[in-house]
């Protein structure tokens, strides 16, 4: 226990009792002064907190106004609801927070230093003043002469009274010194517990309450999956829709479209003469329906019948007004002269104002209409020429779409969960960079496992060094997750690490600060300064062409441990080899036939399409070997398959004439797909083929879980003609 102030030594006033006196009163101003700092702090933490709170309010009233525009869906209302009354029961359960908090550390605080310290001050005060009556009292009994016994027995006297009320006060200020420092310790720590306390209750509610909306959560994510199917559908019908109103023709005519699904016969602008004005003419917006015709001058004013009953009006050209592009309509009370844009506008005005004239005619009085009748709608999109085209697009829009395919998906519902799998490769169950136990993300390129913490550290350092991915969010695809089991944590450690010991520098652990393991991940992979290197060569030149000649050695042999042993020291990925024509390590991968070798130089930065000195690139190589896993993961990450080497041969023409009939159909399949995509126009369904997709991802599981399964399967020479 925590030493007090002795008060036999306070009654013997020994020097002793003076320094822990001291000592004692400098503990309690600091402890008074750190008291004041925390009460201080705590109350602008509340009045933040209070603003915060303020402006939560706020903000949930903007949320739900803004969930008034869903009212109509019933799911998404009742979800919004329960997201709406869950986060004013968090912002609730803050303000209880707040107002426990402020009990907690302010008030019982408070209570202490007003209870104890301004009786200390007084106390001490009255100590001090007895002090120096003492000091007093003392000098003068020791100034009285022997011959005179009176005057000493008065000094004597009063010396003794001073020093009884001197002890009665030093015994007093050291009691309520003991005390103090007895019961401050139990407020403080009652406080402290009381504030923990709080923060415990108010995130255990909140976790009570976010696992209480959890269905609802769950709901809503099910919609939500449901409305981004929907979205992309609608998006795509209406880049369709909208690249098929952009057909121009050629003519350069006046643009028409037809708009099913109203009653309106024609539909567009025309310039209206005035009656009163007859230079006076203005554009308004005309349409044909129930035999009238209607006009409105603008979209904020309501239509007006201009004519009631066409059967009782005559159509006929004007070709004397000055004005291009005129006709005229007439009845028995008025005429009204109408200006088109165009020629081909105005006989298609013409003979919408006489077709309907006919047709009201024909029809009996109470016949029932039995089918809509389309309309015609002047835009300035649509040419008159492509209406042929528009009805036929009509016709195939009206199509029932065909039912999907019923695809076998068992393989994919049995896949081994990636996380299983990666915590196959060695060192892989903790954390590469900090030891942490079931890491949960990875680095593709690096092939190591991390823990969260890391990954952040990870993505700070930029993709051309780590791309982070989840093994449990995130899909991966086969060469990434057999790249992460074959390097692994262990293999990566032993040469990012290798004089890491020799350094003297120690690893961080999981409890170390997150700025001790930034400054141990940028130093292990920005700077590499625990890589062992090779020794100092001639020149800097010829150690970066031998570091080069190096890693494209150990592409062709397919070992991952040199790539990345030579890439940590400093090789370029991407360096020319002048000895091998001018290839790099990923034409030399591709040679070799790794398909690992090829995606660990893939996701490291290497380029797909760079041809040596004779024109040939990666594919052109996988394509020459028959290595059919690396022709299928070349093609889907993105190698131009129609580059032509100097002999003028692209990869397709080289696999036909080496005779390796799965590149050849992998080939001929790509560049179907991508010719069907680019021919499918605006009535086609944009994207990849799924198909297409499905058959790349089957040969890319049997590339890297079963490649004896592509062993060269080649085709007689005598039926090239009969390849598919």
């Amino acid at each position: 226990m925590e030493s007090l102030l002795d008060f036999e030594k306070c009654v013997n006033d020994s020097p002793e009792f003076r320094l822990d006196l001291e000592r004692f009163e400098a503990d309690v101003a600091l402890l008074e002064t750190q008291l004041d700092k925390v009460m201080r702090l705590c109350g602008k933490m509340v009045e933040s907190g209070q603003a915060y709170n303020v402006a939560n309010q706020l903000f949930l009233g903007s949320l739900a106004e803004l969930f008034e525009h869903h009212k109509e869906d019933g799911v998404i209302t009742n979800c919004l609801s329960q997201f709406k009354q869950g986060l004013h029961e968090v912002l609730d359960f803050h303000t209880m927070l707040l107002d426990q908090t402020q009990r907690a550390i302010s008030q019982q605080l408070t209570n202490l230093c007003k209870q104890f310290l301004p009786q200390l001050a007084d106390t001490k005060r009255e100590f001090v003043r007895i002090g120096e009556d003492l000091e007093t009292a003392v000098l003068k009994n020791a100034q009285v002469p022997r011959h005179k016994p009176a005057d000493a027995e008065q000094a004597s006297h009063l010396l003794l009274a001073t020093r009884k009320c001197y002890q009665h006060f030093a015994l007093d200020y050291c009691l309520q010194l003991n005390t103090f420092k007895t019961q401050q310790r139990i407020d403080i720590l009652n406080s402290v517990f009381s504030f923990v306390n709080a923060q415990f209750t108010f995130f255990h509610q909140g976790f009570d309450l976010l696992r209480d909306l959890e269905p609802t959560m769950k709901v809503m994510a099910a919609q939500l999956s449901q409305y981004s199917g929907d979205c992309a559908s609608r998006r795509k019908d209406l880049e369709n829709s909208h690249l098929l109103v952009q057909q121009r023709d050629a003519s350069g005519e006046t643009l028409v479209s037809w708009c099913p699904g109203s009653d309106d016969i024609i539909l567009g602008y025309l310039f209206k003469r005035s009656r009163r004005k007859s230079k006076t003419w203005k554009r308004c917006w005309f349409s044909i329906r129930d035999n009238q015709l209607i006009y409105r001058k603008s979209h904020k004013e309501a239509s007006t019948v201009l004519f009631e009953d066409l059967r009782l009006c005559a159509v006929k050209s004007l070709d004397h007004l000055d004005r291009r592009f005129c006709f005229e309509l007439l009845s028995v009370q008025k005429c009204c002269v109408l200006q088109a844009d165009s020629e081909h506008v105005k006989l298609a005005w013409l003979s919408a104002l006489q077709g309907s004239i006919d047709m009201a005619y024909r029809e009996r009085g109470d016949a029932q209409p039995t089918q809509a009748r389309p309309s015609l709608f002047i835009s300035p999109m649509i040419s008159l020429t492509s209406l042929c085209c528009l009805m036929n697009s009509r016709v195939l829009q009206s199509k029932e779409p065909l039912p999907p395919c019923e695809g076998n998906n068992s393989s994919a519902n049995q896949r081994t969960p990636v996380l299983a799998v990666a915590m196959q490769g060695a060192g892989n169950h903790r954390c590469c960079d900090c030891g942490q136990e079931e890491p949960r993300w990875a680095s593709v390129n690096l092939g190591v496992t991390v823990c969260i913490e890391c990954s952040g550290i990870h993505r700070s350092l930029g993709v051309h060094l780590s791309k982070v991915r989840s093994l449990t969010l995130d899909s991966w695809e086969a060469e990434q997750l057999k790249l992460l089991c074959v390097l692994g944590n262990d293999v990566v450690n032993e040469i990012y690490e290798a004089l890491c010991s020799e350094r003297g520098r120690l690893k961080p652990t999981t409890e170390s600060p997150r700025a001790e393991k930034e400054a141990w991940i940028r130093d292990k992979y920005v700077e590499k300064t625990f890589v062992r290197r090779d020794g100092a060569s001639d020149s800097k030149q010829h150690e970066v062409d031998k570091a080069g000649l190096r890693l494209y050695r150990a592409a062709v042999a397919g070992d991952l441990v040199a790539m990345i042993t030579v890439l940590a020291q400093g090789a370029e990925i991407n360096m020319c080899i002048a000895e091998e024509e001018g290839r790099t390590a990923l034409i030399g991968a591709a040679v070799g036939g790794s398909l690992l070798a090829c995606e660990f130089l893939l996701q490291n930065g290497a380029n797909i399409n760079h041809r040596d000195l004779r024109g040939r690139g990666a594919l052109h190589a996988a394509a020459t070997a028959g290595h059919t896993g690396q022709v299928c993961l070349l093609l889907k990450r993105g190698a131009n398959q129609y580059a032509v080497d100097e002999s003028g041969q692209d990869p397709l023409a080289i696999a036909v004439e080496t005779a390796h009939a799965d590149i050849v159909t992998l080939l001929r399949m790509a560049r179907m797909n991508e010719e069907m995509r680019d021919s499918e126009g605006v009535f086609g369904a944009a994207g990849d083929d799924q198909t297409f997709q499905d058959i790349f991802r089957d040969f890319s599981d049997m590339a890297s879980h079963d490649p004896e399964k592509l062993a060269r399967r080649r085709f007689s020479h005598a039926r090239e003609g009969d390849i598919p």
